[in-house]
């Protein structure tokens, strides 16, 4: 490893994933100014994605793209240590520094980073704010860490590895039909939140530094305790007590503690089986799902383990291909529904045991209340019957993986690009 001065004004960097704008950089800073890396931000839109208000075509009814709508750029200190270095201690030294956080890059509520939505969202996160994010699941380190450092003047320092944490939330554009007329990528119902992380740095900075306001080495000062009698005093080489840090270490493990209790709740809530059967309000208007302009269509499996799969309407289907659209309501446009099946009496569902995962498979199930047998159905422009389908949940659009007899019906983050998400709802 190679060694810089110790006088906290430079650090080290280690290279992370993702794409930056320039152009996008620069269009931020002079909207957001200068410090606006350690605040609140509502980023730009990436090159290259639909904006809202853009044209789209049925076939993009069942896909989707993520919106930031807002951004946190917050300077933290994952790895940190008090030293005091004595005239007689100068030089390379290596220093073993306690975690004080750790980080996790997540998307939406499974706290992982599942399917090319997910990816999509961190993507536009870094190239809106201009920064190297990570945009694939990795957490910093939750062990001790030893860094090296060649100190070449006597003092009290804070050793430490840092990142800038990037938090915010995101909404999703769909293709819908619009009241001016048309198709239009508009603003959907889904949202949820992202955590990332910008490159790691490590250094060492003293009381007496000058560093630049909202940096990472800022921030690392800011543990030390430079007022205290162990910092002014006369102190032996080697390992000083940090109050400062001692807490911060504190709040991060109790934020942390509650936000894992969170995602268990909402893991849980997912997975509660339905005790009842819900009183549905179900349309009298009877409908297959279709393949549009091919024969085959949705069809709810005879086997509770078994998937909804394409199949072809027959004198055997026995209204395995019929579904009612139950609970029905309306919202911008959006239509909100659990689709019931005739043949089976289930309602459509993702298994809640893979609901977080991508391509999870759809089926039947007793219905109840649960956002897992609600849909969101986006319409082409009235006069056709194409849609494409959301699950309400997890978020992802419905579709298949290739045109063909028995293939299951499958949920996928940002839809299919190629058109097989879209759907025709076909009166019988």
């Amino acid at each position: 490893m190679s060694h810089l001065r110790s006088s906290g004004r430079w650090a080290r960097g280690l290279v992370a994933l993702t794409a930056t704008a320039a152009s996008t950089l620069a269009a931020i800073t002079a909207v957001a100014g200068p410090a606006a890396a350690a605040g609140h931000l509502q980023p730009a839109a990436a090159a290259g994605q639909p904006k809202a208000g853009d044209a789209c075509t049925s076939a993009d009814l069942g896909t989707r793209h993520p919106i930031i709508k807002t951004a946190e750029v917050t300077p933290t200190i994952t790895h940190f240590k008090g030293w005091y270095v004595t005239q007689g201690s100068t030089g390379n030294q290596s220093v073993s520094t306690n975690t004080t956080e750790t980080i996790s890059v997540s998307v939406g509520l499974n706290g992982t980073v599942q399917g090319s939505f997910a990816v999509e969202t961190l993507g536009s996160v870094g190239a809106g704010l201009g920064l190297n994010v990570q945009v694939n699941y990795t957490q910093t380190s939750s062990t001790n860490k030893t860094i090296s450092w060649n100190f070449f003047q006597p003092g009290y320092y804070g050793l430490y590895e840092g990142t800038k944490k990037v938090t915010g939330t995101y909404g999703s554009l769909n293709c819908n039909r619009s009241n001016a007329g048309g198709l239009k990528w508009t603003e959907g119902p889904d949202t949820g939140s992202y955590t990332t992380f910008t490159t790691l740095e490590e250094g060492a900075v003293r009381c007496e530094d000058k560093v630049p306001a909202n940096s990472i080495m800022a921030k690392a000062q800011g543990l030390l305790d430079c007022g205290s009698p162990a910092a002014a005093a006369k102190h032996p080489a080697g390992p000083v007590p940090s109050a400062k840090a001692d807490q911060a270490k504190r709040d991060a493990d109790s934020a942390a503690a509650a936000a894992k209790a969170v995602q268990s709740m909402k893991a849980a809530q997912a997975a509660k089986p339905a005790m009842r059967a819900a009183a549905l309000n179900c349309q009298s208007a009877v409908y297959r799902i279709d393949v549009p302009g091919k024969p085959l269509n949705w069809s709810a499996p005879l086997l509770a383990n078994d998937g909804i799969r394409l199949r072809e309407s027959n004198f055997f289907s026995a209204h395995l291909d019929n579904w009612r659209l139950c609970n029905v309501t309306e919202n911008n446009g959006v239509i909100e529904a659990s689709l019931w099946n005739w043949g089976n009496g289930g309602c459509a569902t993702i298994p809640a045991d893979i609901a977080n995962l991508e391509q999870a498979y759809l089926t039947t199930a007793t219905c109840g209340e649960d956002d897992l047998q609600r849909f969101y159905i986006y319409r082409d422009v009235p006069g056709s019957t194409k849609i494409g389908l959301q699950n309400k949940y997890t978020g992802s659009m419905m579709g298949h993986d290739r045109y063909a007899d028995g293939e299951l019906i499958r949920q996928y983050s940002s839809g299919r690009q190629d058109g097989t998400g879209t759907y025709t709802l076909t009166a019988v």
